[in-house]
């Protein structure tokens, strides 16, 4: 018999069926899941071998969760993603306000409507994707909004005493029974709520106002949190703490390769841009790297941390520079070009915490260093190391570039707007650059090589091989010293 065909509490009891936990739901399914294989948390990268280990003997011990770490961490997502280990379906008695399960009612509603109607009591299935609650935590917050009150309006409709309770008004957690529910940035929760969920994590029932109330609820609880140090927030408190049975440090990723991983899977780009804006690997390697450049900063605030969804918007914003410069310039297709980096700064200054000497410096000049150090970082994994001291009779691969740039002593110029073919023109007038390239750099295509190009340039300048001004329509490269000599 299909299982949404079930209609009557009679009926469910014909059919054998057996209720038991959520908490026994989520760990029969990881145990099946495991058993076949099967990718429990898909989309979660970088989480392999830390915290969905972690997050499975969680489960497995069939414990409350509080997921702990700096922002943009994936928390509310794994917390999501646990939905594919309930059951498919589970029966709910008709009109239930707290989803009571027919063979174990425990609101008045259900146990005096099963009294009556016995095996007749009709029943509804729920989905698992109605079984999930989320409750951002704000100071506003009240007990009665997740626990439950007297309503006075129903005690005057139905003609009750307070005493009565029938005149109780379920909040958020009664009325997430047999479900998951996730309350998010916990320490932000005013102490005395968190209070009272005490008596729901460790007895499993609520309380509310002088009701002798025992409703055993059937929850799977998960937190989320940032450490409790940060800024001027508040904090778990720790009777909360010890009633929950895991808390689970989350983090960022740790290598470049998993940061593109996550950028390229979340950001959201138009289709236009997919055909007609290509990305070199290296200039996505570059976005992921000034990310990690930005938690390494002694100008940005470590304890608020940096989150995967700035190179995400970076992304975004960086394919919009380069459709917005050949929209422009009237190019059909184009590639991202290093200089395209300066428009992805609106999307590092709104996303980072700057400490007093970041904000002296400037957020936009922050952002615009942490581009310049990412391009520092990367180019030895390229080329060969510019050494900061060197003696004046050693020969360097870089010499005949800072050469070439001292007999142009008038500048190098890309401007922002320039159409591919004056681009591509410019730089491969640099002819020591395809010299470069063709040594240390030698299967890189045609399409790639102009990126790169001008990651050289930038490179030298960070190294002080050349100098770099920026004006209002682009950049000038100069070396250093040429002007200097030319004006004596």
């Amino acid at each position: 018999m299909e299982i949404k065909n079930i209609k009557t509490l009679g009926e469910l009891k014909k059919a054998g069926y057996k209720s038991k936990s959520i908490k026994d739901e989520l760990r029969d399914n990881l145990i099946e899941k495991i058993k076949n294989k099967t990718t429990v948390f898909e989309g979660v990268h970088g989480y392999e071998n830390t915290v969905i280990p972690e997050l499975e003997r969680a489960i497995l011990s069939r414990h409350n969760i509080n997921f702990l770490g700096l922002r943009g961490q994936a928390k509310t997502r794994l917390a999501r993603l646990m939905l594919n280990l309930l059951d498919e379906y589970i029966p709910v008695v008709e009109g239930s306000e707290i989803n009571d399960n027919p063979l174990q009612p425990i609101s008045r509603f259900a146990t005096e409507l099963i009294a009556e109607k016995g095996d007749d009591t009709p029943i509804t299935w729920m989905h698992r994707s109605e079984r999930f609650a989320e409750k951002l935590a704000t100071p506003d917050v009240t007990v009665a909004d997740i626990i439950g009150d007297v309503d006075p309006i129903k005690a005057a409709n139905l003609k009750l005493s307070y005493a009565d309770d029938r005149v109780i008004h379920y909040g958020m957690i009664p009325r997430a029974n047999r479900c998951i529910f996730v309350i998010n940035e916990l320490p932000d929760l005013q102490a005395r709520i968190q209070v009272a969920l005490f008596n729901i994590l460790q007895e499993g029932d609520i309380q509310i106002r002088g009701f002798k109330l025992r409703l055993p609820l059937d929850m799977q609880f998960i937190f989320t949190a940032n450490p409790e140090d940060y800024t001027n927030r508040g904090s778990i408190v720790t009777p909360l703490k010890d009633r929950i049975g895991s808390q689970i440090l989350t983090h960022y990723p740790t290598d470049i390769e998993t940061a593109k991983t996550i950028t390229q899977q979340e950001a959201k780009s138009d289709s236009r841009q997919k055909e007609s804006i290509h990305v070199p690997e290296l200039a996505k390697d570059l976005l992921e790297q000034i990310v990690f450049e930005a938690r390494e900063s002694d100008f940005i605030d470590e304890k608020s941390g940096v989150s995967a969804r700035l190179s995400i918007t970076a992304f975004e914003n960086l394919l919009s520079t380069a459709e917005l410069r050949a929209l422009k310039s009237g190019d059909e297709t184009t590639t991202v070009r290093l200089s395209d980096f300066l428009g992805i700064i609106p999307a590092i200054t709104g996303k980072v915490e700057l400490v007093y000497e970041g904000e002296q410096e400037g957020a936009a000049q922050v952002a615009y260093n942490l581009i310049g150090e990412a391009v520092k970082s990367l180019f030895p994994e390229f080329f060969p190391k510019i050494e900061k001291l060197k003696k004046q009779e050693d020969v360097t691969p870089y010499d005949d570039i800072v050469s070439w740039f001292f007999n142009h002593s008038e500048g190098f110029e890309l401007l922002d707007g320039l159409r591919d073919k004056e681009y591509i023109a410019l730089l491969d007038a640099v002819s020591p650059l395809d010299d470069l390239l063709a040594e240390h750099q030698p299967k890189l295509t045609k399409q790639e090589s102009y990126f790169v190009k001008e990651f050289v340039l930038w490179a030298l300048v960070e190294y002080k091989q050349l100098s770099k001004y920026r004006f209002t329509e682009g950049i000038q490269f100069k070396d250093p010293y040429g002007s200097f000599i030319s004006g004596l």
